[in-house]
């Protein structure tokens, strides 16, 4: 059995700037539902992802955002471009920045993956609308 490891400045870092993007109760959940099978994994992203990618200086959070957004949207990856958009509260990317995102993903990676992407941006985005009015 392996020991309780200290935290590397760079995981440390990277859950930091994780709960800025993601938000406190998103990664609560997350870490609450962590186990022995994919700690390692949750570890690697934490490190890679969130404290080695997204904390690097040059670009803004948003500026990540949009291109993270229009990368998962061209990949299909749903559950994570539902949950990238969801961000964008954190991030500052606005509406019309991640519609001109899907713009580049109808033309460089297809017109499916975008109109795919556009119909989850456009639930995300009502989903919102909604828990803010209430």
């Amino acid at each position: 059995m392996r020991g309780a490891a200290v935290p590397s400045r760079r995981y440390v870092q990277g859950m930091e700037t994780r709960r800025i993007v993601l938000g406190d109760t998103h990664v609560d959940t997350a870490e609450s539902n962590k186990t022995d099978f994919d700690k390692p994994f949750q570890e690697l992203i934490t490190e890679a992802a969130w404290g080695h990618v997204w904390s690097r200086p040059g670009w803004t959070k948003r500026e990540r955002s949009i291109v993270t957004i229009a990368l998962l949207a061209a990949l299909g990856q749903e559950e994570e471009l539902v949950m990238h958009i969801r961000a964008t509260a954190n991030t500052g990317a606005t509406k019309d920045d991640i519609c001109e995102a899907l713009l580049h993903v109808a033309i460089y990676a297809g017109v499916p993956a975008a109109n795919h992407a556009i119909k989850l941006a456009k639930r995300v985005y009502k989903e919102l609308e909604a828990e803010k009015a209430a």
